[in-house]
């Protein structure tokens, strides 16, 4: 099995667009979300090698110092799957973006170091 880093996208204009919503629709969606997301996190435990969870602020460390950045991560997780198309459909249809404003899962294989 191979592993996988699922990163959950969201821009600022989705947030903004959530933040819209009328306080007791976007509570109720919110437990809705919530409810769907476990489920998901249940149905798949035999892939999840690690939860992950929420991102929080950026800061990005280059040859330039230390500097504060906006990204559209908003979450991980890692999964295990026999191909990356098995690993990317393990997240279709997910409460991220079906019921929360996210926008989209990104996942790539977690690749091993090069021997050196």
């Amino acid at each position: 099995m191979k592993r996988y880093l699922a990163v959950f996208t969201g821009s600022p204009n989705a947030m903004a667009q959530w933040e819209t919503v009328p306080e007791q629709e976007r509570q109720h969606r919110q437990a809705q979300g919530v409810a769907a997301w476990k489920k998901w996190a249940a149905e798949n435990a035999a892939s999840i090698v690690e939860m992950g969870g929420p991102l929080s602020r950026t800061k990005l460390i280059s040859k330039l110092g230390i500097s504060d950045i906006r990204n559209h991560m908003g979450a991980f997780t890692v999964v295990q799957a026999e191909s990356h198309e098995a690993a990317a459909r393990l997240f279709l249809n997910h409460p991220h973006f079906t019921l929360f404003p996210g926008e989209g899962v990104e996942v790539m294989e977690v690749l091993p170091i090069p021997a050196g």
